[in-house]
């Protein structure tokens, strides 16, 4: 399945159906009057976060949604049939945009949670509800209310406890594959993750859910490598795991590139709590080690951990530090419903 996390959606929400202006003719009736009835109610647009989907290709292939319109009004006080609603199902952490990709509709974050994007129009009044006791024959009814219509932007953003941050080649695949059975690509050469992955790791007899990222490079904020783009799916991370490669001989310049390119992205994202790790450590001699880990600790200001994620060393330390951040921090959710 292809990985799609931002697309384009045009919406529509039925018109009401127009009242009816009717008359009741009957034969061996004494007394007649106004029998029109309303028209139905449009169909509406709804948007629900369900299981079971984790990216947004679905609209990649249909991106027009469009409800139906009510049913106008007939005689004998008959009522139309109202449209029927169109629920777009998006999967949980999807955010909902306004047509400027800025405005945020609303955001999607449990399962279940929906939000009404376009409101059914009403259907009109026959000429029934006109009657009055100076009006006695009303010869008018009103016409529906028109749908809604507008262009949004769906945007996912990855909904994970712990994400993953760090050069090309730091070693994300292979720890995200070392602690779960999460089975990213993994090879020697920079990029190979062009895609969010996702993991379920375990420790202590809890779990919590690791993303890993693409790898950033300096000027990823100005478009360079694949862009910040996938950033958006750690801003809902409690913690972030810094991976820095062991094997580079600038591991504090390759520290502050990805520091420096997560506060151009967003100043929330680069105050966010962190662990960082040197990697890679099992290709390093002790006294190489132990150098490094002080550089990297003096550009951190805070502790270092020292990990290899295919020996295994230092992964069990690693994920108690951050289960310790995420367990003490409790999440925020914004289940406020909104309407236009």
């Amino acid at each position: 399945m292809k990985f799609l996390d931002l697309t384009k959606v045009y919406i529509r929400s039925g018109g009401g159906g127009a009242g009816c202006v009717s008359f009741r003719r009957e034969k061996f009736v004494e007394f007649g009057g106004p029998d029109g009835g309303d028209g139905g109610n449009g169909g509406s647009v709804w948007a629900e976060a369900v299981e079971g989907l984790n990216t947004l290709i679905d609209f990649r292939y249909q991106q027009h949604f469009f409800a139906k319109s009510g049913q106008g009004g007939m005689g004998a006080q008959r009522t139309g049939k109202s449209g029927d609603d169109i629920i777009l199902r998006v999967p949980v952490g999807t955010e909902i945009l306004d047509e400027d990709e800025e405005s945020v509709i609303a955001d999607l974050v449990t399962v279940g949670q929906r939000v009404l994007l376009a409101k059914g129009g009403n259907g009109g009044w026959g000429n029934l509800a006109f009657k009055s006791s100076t009006n006695r024959s009303p010869a008018r009814a009103n016409p529906g209310q028109e749908g809604i219509e507008r262009t949004i932007w769906l945007r996912l953003k990855l909904i994970a406890d712990a994400g993953l941050v760090g050069l090309p080649n730091a070693g994300k695949s292979t720890f995200l594959a070392a602690v779960s059975n999460a089975r990213p690509k993994i090879a020697d050469y920079p990029f190979t993750t062009l895609v969010p992955n996702l993991g379920v790791v375990g420790i202590d007899g809890a779990e919590f859910v690791m993303a890993d990222i693409p790898g950033l490079i300096e000027g990823a904020s100005e478009g360079r490598g694949l862009g910040m783009q996938f950033l958006a799916h750690v801003e809902r991370c409690k913690v972030l795991l810094h991976l820095v490669d062991g094997t580079s001989e600038t591991v504090a310049e390759d520290y502050q590139v990805i520091v420096h390119e997560l506060e151009a992205y967003a100043e929330a994202l680069g105050d966010k709590a962190r662990v960082v790790a040197l990697n890679k450590c099992d290709a390093l001699d002790s006294e190489t080690i132990k150098v490094r880990k002080k550089a990297l600790e003096k550009a951190s200001g805070g502790p270092v951990m020292t990990i290899s994620g295919v020996a295994g060393m230092g992964l069990q330390d690693t994920l108690r530090a951050l289960h310790g951040h995420i367990k003490y921090q409790a999440p925020v959710v914004d289940d406020t419903p909104w309407q236009p």
